[in-house]
């Protein structure tokens, strides 16, 4: 992966930092959480989706929340 910017040059009255890459990925030593899921997905916290996620969770691991983030 070719190494990111510190922060980016940009004209004008406002200059935002770039986030680093390594700062928008999970962690792989974490386990993420049916909670963690449907947030990650846009879903509402309810208990259909609750269900929803932990089913994904149980066939899919870790990989279910990575395939939703960045």
């Amino acid at each position: 992966m070719s190494e990111e910017p510190e922060s980016l040059s940009v004209s004008g009255p406002e200059v935002r930092e770039v986030t680093p890459d390594r700062l928008l990925h999970t962690g792989g030593n974490d386990q993420p959480t049916a909670e963690d899921l449907v947030l990650a997905s846009g879903r509402d916290l309810n208990p259909e989706n609750l269900r929803w996620a932990e089913r994904r969770l149980a066939e899919e691991g870790r990989s279910a929340i990575d395939k939703r983030l960045p």
